[in-house]
């Protein structure tokens, strides 16, 4: 029987396309598009990295920092919207972006 976990990462692997490689780590699993880290998929949830001119598409949609633990706040990395992840041309545009360097 599939983890809920396991049956996430397939959707947003379907939803990204062969160009994302996931990797497991610590209990959810990094997104890579060629060398690139820029995401995380953590107790069901999406996160991709932001940085200073696409933070605020985050924010305004009233998204949070990946928050590992209790005492850890990742400000870099943010949930992506339900609306993004469903839609799989905009998520894939929004990966682009959050994997740009």
């Amino acid at each position: 029987m599939k983890k809920k976990s396991d049956s996430f990462r397939d959707y947003v692997a379907e939803q990204l396309g062969p160009e994302t490689r996931f990797r497991a780590m610590f209990g959810g699993h990094g997104l890579y598009l060629g060398d690139a880290f820029y995401g995380i998929i953590a107790k069901g949830r999406l996160y991709f990295r932001t940085g200073p001119m696409t933070r605020a598409d985050y924010v305004s949609r009233g998204m949070k920092p990946f928050k590992p633990n209790s005492r850890q706040t990742l400000k870099s990395y943010y949930e992506v919207p339900v609306e993004v992840l469903e839609d799989a041309e905009t998520l894939r545009a929004w990966a682009r972006r959050a994997s740009a360097r």
